[in-house]
């Protein structure tokens, strides 16, 4: 007798190191067959798995499963995004070096994801903190650097004071906080590394459209942090300067309506323009804006603050002098660093403008406006012109051509196209990070470390003390060099790179990870790229995503790559959400164990508890440890339910009683399969190959095994609903266990159909159960079943009796029934004698394969 038990404490780690020995998840090579590229976002090595990982590396992992059984030669490798604060600021805490924590980390990751029987090729590995890897890293920024889109600046950045570094952009949260430490980011003056990204703005954001593959709020979300606009630039002379104030605007056709100008308090012409009366107040000023995040300054629910400077400009259209203010919403990294003022048109200006009792001018009215009439705020839609000179009466489209027209004319402007998009900064002052490969010269200035000289390795006899500057500004011995191009005493660079750079590339690596000569081999890389399916969270939307395209894109225009976009089609997955107790009186979060989810109470005070599902993380005690679903229920049953729960790219509630569900399911299919190992015997079989020759129960169960294949094929072919996917397998088992034809080859090529199925999901159970069958190899060498078209077609369907649009009954007809055979069969049945005993039949009406409604008075 099979042993009925299912148990997978033991068949997991005998079928993981099964598949190792065998070399199961190793890359083909086999070029005959269709490249798949399966890739999942690689993790930070922060020492365990969260359910977030387990969703989206078994997304992956049955993404890889099946087009290998599909016939693809699939690449689904996995590596370590291992550079960042989080290790050097362990080894401030707990005195041990960034590396040793990371490499403890990864081993320790590595174990618990082969414990989830992901099919990574491990072969392909990779840690961004290798020099091995980072190596390649400072390669590429040297091909920055030879293209000139690598350059070094003095500019106004943010500046995280816990992890004293500096912070891109896109790395200060909303409230102006560090997306790390959670620190207020204050702005500092520094030297820093920058990468030109916009000057590849129109490709990233024109390219958008060659991605039909990415969700649409993805592409909504590059386009707008890319921000083209399209617009004037537009003078205005200062007066009694030679100088004049550049402004970019969209809304030319309003410059009459300009009754002031705006500078950013750190714009070089700031203190050129103050008179004397007001330099104390516009020092002062500028002082305290110095402190503010630009996050801060730029949100539209905080008041606009500024102050005159005493100065004025003329308005080249009126002629008229304006005065010259600075505020803290106009920075002066974005666009000219001047704004003008129009309150009439512009909500921002309206409020600004009445704070601080400036003319508010109107320019544009209403097309059928007669007449003028005050504003009670801004009015900004299109109309036509007034008070706008020899423009009056234009409409506001063909105004703005008009006047940019004008202003190209006198000189005063020009058609110009701008962008949100700022150039990447890529310094950070921290050592765990990969050294920018430049030697500062005193006579030859930055000189790029030559490439036979990389990787240029971070020392690892350093001190960290979570005070000062980088432990590298410190070590003499890294830092004093002599110049790569004279000879003469030079220094390093102490700045090390942003981590995103080293996550930009590291799909590229995959390709060809162990190459020693070069980045890659170009042969491989045009072989495999792009990635087929890229998989990760949606707040990489913006940081990971754009410059991964940006780095890809530079790389093609450096011939060492064809494709021009890195991920063809592109899943973004939800959150997994953990039930959460929370105190309402104290907000103190409770420990998820610590209460009975049937009385939710406080154990420690017996107040009731608030009840609601958050994100999983540590903060919140709501998390549930991987490890211990595995030690409880097994790593398929794990899978399964953040398959089976929810939508991918829809958050996941956590539900334990989902979760003894996703057991039982795999329970039933191990009893299902040793049942009829036990009584049918092991081995091959021969399929049915026509329908037309089975008995009824036979066709029956052979038309739900069919449907199962396409359905799950079609789950499978792009959208990715493993959901339904797993619905149709779990219906599938219920056609097998209610069959009565359990010695038939329909019922052997059922139990067939349903393991090879559900191989990707569950892959342990699904091998352990094609070897009780005595089948050869492993199920997941085997080819994907293919559905019979004729299999799915019935012998009888079920037709609707209707009386009056009334339900009344069903009758099943021969599928070939034509519609008078259906009328016939339908108005003999009982249900429709009952009805119209009687009564006459005023009209028939038959829907061939659905109803018949007879119509009686």
């Amino acid at each position: 007798m099979v042993e009925s038990r299912y148990n997978p404490a033991e068949i997991e780690p005998k079928w993981q190191q099964e598949w190792d020995a065998r070399g199961l998840n190793r890359t083909s090579e086999d070029t005959a067959k269709p490249k798949f590229y399966a890739l999942s976002m690689f993790p930070y090595p922060s020492g365990n798995l969260h359910m977030g990982h387990v969703r989206v590396y078994t997304f992956v992992d049955a993404i890889a499963r099946s087009k290998r059984m599909q016939g693809y030669r699939v690449l689904n490798p996995m590596g370590w995004d291992a550079f960042g604060l989080p290790a050097e600021n362990a080894a401030i805490a707990r005195g041990v070096h960034p590396a040793q924590w990371t490499y403890a980390n990864i081993a320790q990751m590595k174990q618990q994801l082969q414990q989830l029987g992901i099919s990574f090729d491990w072969e392909r590995e990779v840690a961004t903190c290798s020099p091995e890897y980072y190596r390649w890293t400072q390669w590429i920024f040297l091909q920055f650097f030879q293209e000139g889109l690598a350059y070094q600046k003095e500019a106004a950045v943010n500046w995280d004071p816990i992890d004293r570094t500096v912070l891109a952009n896109e790395q200060v949260d909303s409230d102006g906080r560090s997306w790390r430490s959670g620190a207020k980011v204050e702005r500092k003056n520094l030297r820093q590394w920058f990468l030109k990204i916009t000057d590849y703005a129109d490709q990233l954001l024109d390219d958008l459209e060659q991605l039909p593959g990415w969700p649409d709020r993805v592409k909504t979300m590059q386009a707008n942090w890319i921000g083209r606009s399209i617009g004037a630039y537009l003078e205005f002379p200062i007066v009694g300067r030679d100088d004049t104030i550049g402004v970019f605007t969209t809304r030319p056709d309003t410059v009459y309506g300009v009754s002031y100008v705006v500078l950013a308090p750190e714009h070089p012409l700031t203190l050129q323009v103050t008179t004397s009366d007001r330099r104390a107040a516009v020092e002062a000023f500028i002082k305290e804006v110095s402190e503010e995040s630009e996050i801060d300054r730029m949100a539209e629910d905080r008041p606009k603050r500024g102050i005159p400077t005493g100065g004025e400009a003329i308005n080249p259209f009126t002629g008229e002098a304006i005065p010259i203010w600075i505020a803290d919403y106009v920075l002066y990294e974005y666009g000219t660093g001047a704004v003008m003022g129009v309150p009439a048109h512009d909500e921002r200006d309206f409020q600004f403008a009445q704070q601080n009792a400036l003319p508010i001018c109107i320019v544009v009215v209403p097309p059928d406006a007669e007449g003028i009439q005050p504003l009670e705020f801004a009015y900004t839609a299109p109309g036509k012109l007034v008070n706008s000179g020899q423009f009056d009466g234009l409409p506001t489209a063909e105004a703005k051509r008009a006047i940019v027209d004008y202003a190209a004319e006198k000189g005063c402007g020009k058609v110009r196209v701008q962008y949100r998009l700022r150039d990447w900064l890529i310094s950070r002052q921290r050592y765990w990070g990969v050294p920018i490969p430049v030697i500062h010269c005193p006579s030859c200035g930055c000189v790029p470390v030559p490439e036979a000289d990389l990787p240029v390795t971070l020392p690892e006899d350093v001190e960290f003390s979570g005070r000062g500057p980088s432990p590298l500004v410190k070590n003499t011995d890294w830092v004093d060099v002599p110049c790569p191009s004279c000879g003469e005493p030079a220094r390093r660079e102490t700045d090390t790179m942003d981590t995103f750079l080293d996550s930009s590339w590291y799909y590229l690596r995959y390709v060809d990870a162990h190459n020693d000569d070069r980045i890659f081999d170009p042969e491989k890389i045009d072989d495999w790229m792009p990635v087929d399916q890229y998989v990760g969270g949606v707040e990489h939307a913006i940081l990971h995503l754009l410059y991964s395209r940006f780095l890809t894109k530079v790389l093609r225009d450096r011939a060492l790559l064809k494709a021009g976009e890195p991920f063809l089609r592109l899943l973004t997955q939800g959150m997994v959400q953990g039930l959460t107790y929370r105190n309402p009186k104290t907000n103190e979060y409770i420990p998820s164990p610590r209460v009975d989810p049937n009385d939710p109470k406080d154990p420690n005070t017996g107040e009731p508890l608030s009840v609601f599902y958050e994100k999983m993380s540590k903060s919140k005690l709501n998390g549930v440890d991987p490890l211990a679903v595995i030690a409880t229920h097994g790593a398929d049953t794990a899978r399964l339910f953040v398959l089976f729960k929810a939508p991918p790219e829809k958050d996941l509630e956590w539900d334990d009683a989902d979760v003894e569900g996703q057991h039982r399911f795999l329970n039933r299919v191990w009893r299902l399969v040793t049942a009829h190992a036990s009584t049918a015997g092991k081995g091959a079989f021969e399929p049915p190959t026509d329908s037309r020759q089975l008995a009824k129960p036979e066709k029956e169960l052979r038309r739900a095994v069919h449907t199962a294949i396409a359905a799950v094929t079609d789950d499978l072919s792009g959208e990715y609903q493993f959901n339904t996917a797993i619905a149709e397998l779990m219906k599938l088992c219920n056609a097998l266990s209610d069959a009565d034809c359990t010695t038939s080859p329909v019922y052997a090529e059922g139990i067939d159909v349903l393991l090879r199925l559900l191989a990707p999901f569950a892959p342990h159970v699904a091998d352990e159960l094609w070897q009780q069958l005595g089948r050869s190899g492993s199920v997941h060498e085997q080819s994907w079943p293919q559905h019979d078209p004729e299999a799915l077609v019935a012998d009888e369907i079920e037709i609707v009796i209707q009386i009056m649009g009334k339900k009344r009954g069903t009758i099943l007809v021969p599928a070939s029934a034509s519609k008078a055979d259906i009328e016939a069969r339908a108005l003999a049945c009982d249900a429709a004698q009952r009805y119209i005993a009687g009564k006459q039949i005023r009209k028939t009406i038959v829907v061939p394969g659905k109803l018949v409604n007879f119509v009686v008075g």
